[in-house]
C-alpha cells in the first residue's frame, strides 16, 4: 500500500505531520510493502483557501490512502471518491504514523467531522488542528 502523509519537511520517517493536507509543504510517500520513502515537495502549497489541488501532483503515485492531522470535507468526499481512503494522524512524525498503521489503529476521516474553512465554524465537533474548534 502506498501511503501519503503531508509534513512539515522532508526528513522522512522523523518529519512531523502537516496540519493540513493541501497547504502541507511536503508529502511524504510510505510503501508499506517494502518500506521505500519518497519526498515530494508540495508544488500547490501556497494556496487560497480551498483552491489547492494536490492530487494534480500526487495522481501518477497511485496512492491509496492519506493519513494527516487536518483535511477539508470537500477533499475527504473528492479522495474518498477516487478510492482513497482518509485517516486521522495520531501521532507528531511520519515513523508514529507508520506504527499506527502497521497496529490497525487509524481512524478512518468522516467528511461531516473535517474542516469547514479557517474562518466558518458552526460550533459542530470538527477535525481540525489549526483552528480551535
Amino acid at each position: 500500500m502506498l501511503v501519503c502523509i503531508p509534513t512539515n519537511g522532508n526528513l522522512g520517517l522523523e518529519d512531523t505531520v502537516s496540519d493540513h493536507f493541501g497547504s502541507a509543504p511536503f508529502f511524504t510517500l510510505i510503501n508499506t510493502n517494502d518500506g521505500a520513502v519518497t519526498i515530494l515537495e508540495n508544488r500547490t502549497a501556497h494556496h487560497d483557501h480551498g483552491t489547492c489541488h494536490p492530487m494534480t501532483q500526487l495522481a501518477r503515485h497511485h496512492i491509496d490512502c492519506v493519513v494527516c492531522a487536518g483535511m477539508g470535507r470537500r477533499a475527504v468526499e473528492t479522495l474518498n471518491g477516487e478510492g482513497i481512503k482518509t485517516y486521522l494522524a495520531d501521532g507528531k512524525t511520519v515513523s508514529e504514523i507508520v506504527a499506527q498503521m502497521q497496529s490497525g489503529g487509524l481512524t478512518e476521516i468522516d467528511p461531516r467531522q473535517a474542516c469547514r474553512g479557517h474562518a466558518q465554524h458552526s460550533g459542530e465537533p470538527h477535525i481540525c488542528p489549526g483552528h480551535q474548534n
